[in-house]
């Protein structure tokens, strides 16, 4: 019997985050959204909610012409449940806005994001994957990937 020692090479799974908007008073009027948002990345499978007291306010999915004349579409219905999560699911800009009364015209609740594209770092190549004196035949992948090992028996019939 011969056993082999199988490595499987799988790259780290993105995991997506969950974003509260403005964590410390959630979704409300007189924040500053632009400031909030400033060196935060959002990307594809990344969740935005918005926490609210019910029945305060609401969240619109606008274009851009909506959010930045604040003006809610009476076609679409807002979301409402105090605890609205949106999960992103394309690239580019999203913009939101309250459509309760005059909150974004007034008190400025509004906000965009952009949705970046997430950049993987690249697979290392063969070459700098082969072991040497100092590693003594262990492969370090970094953070990026993961060694899956599985043991594979083999029988030989002769």
């Amino acid at each position: 019997m011969f056993v082999l020692v199988v490595v499987i090479l799988v790259p780290e799974a993105t995991l997506a985050k969950e974003v509260e908007v403005e964590e410390d008073s959630g979704w409300t009027i007189k924040f500053d959204y632009q400031v909030w948002t400033a060196g935060k990345e959002f990307h594809i499978g990344d969740k935005l909610v918005f926490r609210y007291p019910v029945g305060a306010h609401n969240v619109h999915k606008m274009n851009a012409t909506g959010f930045q004349d604040c003006v809610a579409p009476l076609d679409i219905i807002p979301l409402v449940t105090s605890n609205d999560a949106i999960t992103f699911a394309t690239l580019g800009k999203k913009w939101y806005i309250c459509g309760v009364g005059k909150h974004c015209e007034v008190g400025g609740q509004k906000v965009v994001i952009t949705i970046l594209l997430e950049v993987v770092s690249p697979v290392p190549s063969p070459q700098a994957l082969a072991p040497t004196s100092s590693t003594k035949g262990i492969v370090s992948l970094g953070a990026h990937m993961l060694a899956a090992v599985a043991p594979v028996t083999m029988t030989f019939i002769t």
